[in-house]
C-alpha cells in the first residue's frame, strides 16, 4: 500500500493540475475583483493582461489575511487582533463531500453559522483528494454513487443540485466562497490522508510511513492546496496535519515532517496561517520547549500551534465526585502539555481546534468538563473550533446516516440540537482582551454555568448576556481577600448573608466585602458574614440572581472535600481581565 501511495504522489496529470491551477487561480483574482467592487476599499493596476489587487484594505471585521503577534493572531494589515470562535465542519469521510449538504441548502447552512455567532469553521480534508488520480475528476454524483448512498444522492438533488456534477475539488472551492459571502473565515485542516473516520491509534493514519500516511504525497496535497487558495481571503489558515498518533510517532520524524510540510505551504501560499499539532492525538507539545520547530513561517509571524482536548479519556466519577480538583488537574495538565506556548519565551498563539460535548446533555461528566473549558477559555481567552456543525454523516465506519450527538444540528439538520450550548459559548465568542486597544483594562465577573455575565441592575445583582460586560475593579492581593468595587461608584459587592441576595452597599471596610477566590478550581468567591461564617456566591436558578450560601463541596474551612456528589459549578466565578469597549 505504501509503495502505492508513493507511486500515486510521483504520478499525476500535470496538465490536469496546470488546469486547475488556472482555473482557481482566476476564480480567486474574480473573487477579489467582487470583494473591491462591493466595498469599494482596493486600488488596482492591471499587469501581464491580469487584474493584480495591489491593496485590500479591509476593517478588522471583514475577512482579511492574518499573522501573529507574540500569543496573540492580528490581522496582517491592520495589526489588531482577530479572534478565532470557529467550528468544525468534516469533509474528509469516505464520499469526500462536506457534511449534510444532502440534507440542507448550503447557504442555509452557512447563514446558520453565522447566526450562531461563530466566525469560522475549520473544515476538514482527505490528502488523497488532491494526490489520488481516481479522485481527480470524480463528481459529487459519482463519489455518492460509489458508497451506494442513494437517499443522499436523492437529498443533494433536492437542496445543493448545482453541486451534484461539480468535482469533489470543485465542491469544496464552492463551500470555501459560500462560506466566505457569509464574512466566515476558512481553516483548511489535513485530516487524514485515506478517506476515513478519524481516529484510532492503528488506522494506518496516524503517523508519518502508516500504511495510509505518504509524506511525500502529503506534501505534494499540502502544497497543491495552499496553492489553489492563494489569495483568496476567505481561507486564512491551513492546519498541517491532525491527531498525530499511534505506534510510530516519534519527536525526530515529527521535526523532520511537520518542519517540510509547514515550508511547503509557506512556499506556495505565503498568506495563510500555518497551523502545526503536536503528539499523542494533539495533546502533547512539550518537547518543543527543548528544541523550537525551524522554519521561515516563525520569521514571518505565520506560526500557530493547536491541541485538543476532551473528556473521553476521563474517568467520569472524578468529574462527578470531584469537580472542584479535577477541573484543577485538568486544566494544569493542558497548561503544562499544550497551553504553555503563550507564555514561553517567543510566545506563540494556541489554537484549540477541537473539543465538545454530547450536546443531549446526557452524560453528566461531560456537561462539567465543558463548564470547566469555557471558563479555562474564557480566562486565557484563547482561540477555539467546536466539534462540531454535523448533525450526521453521510457514512461511517459502514453505517449509513450516522447520527452525531457532539453536532450543533440535530439529525435532521433542520434544528440547533440543544440551543442553550450557545449561551454558553456566547462570551467565547467575543474578543475579552485586545493587547491593541486604547481602552483601560477591567475586570469583568463571569458564570460560566450560564455562559452569563454579573450585572448590576438597579439594586439587583444578577445575570445578563456578556454583550456588555459590567465594570468591577478587584486586586486581589490579600490572604483575607479583597474588595470586588463596582466601577464608576463607590459601592462594592458585599454578603447580607446565608440565602440571601449578594449587594452593592457602600460598606467596603468590613469583612462581609472582603473576597477571595478558594477551593482548587479557584472559582468560588468567599467572603465571611457579620458572625464570620464563610458564605460564598452562588446563582440563584429560580430568578437569575446572586445570592450568599454554604460553599459547596467544601469543609467549614474551606478546604475541597475528598468526594462531593453535589455540582459546585453554580458558585463557579471568574474574574477576567477584559479591556473591551463596551
Amino acid at each position: 500500500m505504501y509503495e502505492r501511495l508513493q507511486l500515486n504522489a510521483q504520478q499525476k496529470d500535470e496538465n490536469s493540475i496546470k488546469k486547475d491551477q488556472n482555473q482557481s487561480c482566476f476564480k480567486n483574482r474574480m473573487k477579489w475583483f467582487e470583494y473591491d467592487l462591493a466595498r469599494g476599499l482596493v486600488a488596482a493596476a492591471l499587469a501581464t493582461g491580469y487584474l493584480l489587487i495591489l491593496t485590500y484594505l479591509v476593517s478588522d471585521s471583514h475577512i482579511a489575511f492574518l499573522s501573529t503577534n507574540s500569543r496573540w493572531i492580528v490581522n496582517a494589515n491592520s495589526g489588531r487582533r482577530v479572534k478565532l470562535a470557529c467550528i468544525n465542519w468534516p469533509g474528509h469521510m469516505n464520499p469526500l463531500v462536506p457534511e449534510g449538504l444532502h440534507k440542507k441548502p448550503l447557504k442555509n447552512i452557512t447563514r446558520d453559522i453565522a447566526s450562531m455567532g461563530f466566525n469560522c469553521v475549520r473544515l476538514t480534508w482527505a490528502t488523497e483528494m488532491f494526490t489520488n488520480k481516481a479522485y481527480t475528476n470524480l463528481t459529487v454524483a459519482q463519489s455518492l454513487d460509489r458508497w451506494n448512498l442513494v437517499a443522499a444522492s436523492f437529498g443533494m438533488a433536492i437542496n445543493n443540485p448545482h453541486l451534484l456534477n461539480k468535482t469533489l475539488i470543485e465542491t469544496q472551492m464552492v463551500v470555501v466562497e459560500a462560506l466566505g459571502h457569509e464574512n466566515l473565515m476558512v481553516i483548511l485542516d489535513n485530516h487524514v490522508s485515506f478517506p476515513i473516520w478519524c481516529c484510532d491509534w492503528n488506522d494506518g493514519n496516524g503517523f508519518f510511513k502508516d500504511l495510509h500516511f505518504n509524506p511525500v504525497e502529503w506534501v505534494q496535497g499540502l502544497s497543491t492546496v495552499a496553492r489553489q487558495y492563494k489569495g483568496n481571503p476567505t481561507v486564512v489558515a491551513m492546519s498541517i496535519r491532525n491527531e498525530l498518533r499511534g505506534p510510530r510517532q516519534n519527536e525526530f520524524d515529527w521535526y523532520q515532517f511537520m518542519e517540510e510540510g509547514a515550508t511547503a505551504v509557506h512556499l506556495e501560499n505565503v498568506d495563510v496561517l500555518v497551523m502545526v499539532s503536536g503528539l499523542s492525538f494533539e495533546t502533547d507539545l512539550s518537547f518543543i520547549r527543548q528544541r523550537r520547530l525551524n522554519f521561515e513561517v516563525n520569521a514571518n509571524n505565520k506560526l500557530v500551534y493547536e491541541a485538543h482536548w476532551y473528556a473521553f479519556a476521563d474517568p467520569p466519577e472524578k468529574w462527578i465526585f470531584q469537580t472542584n480538583e479535577f477541573c484543577a488537574e485538568i486544566t494544569e495538565w493542558f497548561m503544562n502539555q499544550t497551553g504553555y506556548v503563550i507564555y514561553q519565551r517567543s510566545p506563540t498563539p494556541i489554537f484549540l481546534s477541537e473539543f465538545g460535548k454530547d450536546l443531549s446533555g446526557a452524560s453528566e461528566a461531560e456537561n462539567r468538563y465543558f463548564i470547566c473549558v469555557m471558563a479555562f477559555l474564557a480566562d486565557k481567552d484563547l482561540e477555539w473550533a467546536l466539534w462540531a456543525i454535523q448533525g450526521s454523516y453521510y457514512l461511517r465506519e459502514g453505517q449509513v446516516e450516522w447520527e452525531e450527538p457532539y453536532g450543533m444540528y440535530n439529525f435532521g439538520w433542520d434544528n440547533i440540537r440543544n440551543a442553550s450550548v450557545l449561551d454558553l459559548l456566547q462570551l467565547n465568542q467575543q474578543m475579552i482582551r485586545d493587547p491593541t486597544s486604547e481602552y483601560a483594562t477591567f475586570n469583568a465577573m463571569y458564570h460560566p454555568q450560564t455562559g452569563r455575565c454579573v450585572l448590576v441592575n438597579k439594586k439587583n445583582v444578577t445575570t445578563s448576556t456578556c454583550n456588555k460586560l459590567q465594570r468591577w475593579g478587584f486586586d486581589y492581593d490579600d490572604e483575607d481577600g479583597s474588595q470586588i468595587k463596582l466601577v464608576g461608584t463607590s459601592g462594592c459587592l458585599t454578603v447580607e448573608g446565608e440565602k440571601l441576595p449578594v449587594q452593592v452597599t457602600a460598606d467596603c471596610s468590613s469583612q462581609k466585602s472582603r473576597w477571595k477566590f478558594v477551593s482548587k478550581s479557584k472559582m468560588h468567591l468567599a467572603a465571611k458574614d457579620e458572625e464570620g461564617k464563610d458564605l460564598c456566591l452562588e446563582w440563584n436558578t429560580l430568578n437569575s440572581t446572586f445570592v450568599t450560601n454554604k460553599c459547596l463541596c467544601l469543609d467549614d474551612n474551606l478546604v475541597d472535600l475528598p468526594t462531593c456528589p453535589v455540582n459546585p459549578q453554580p458558585q463557579w466565578f471568574k474574574l477576567l481581565k477584559s479591556n473591551k469597549n463596551n
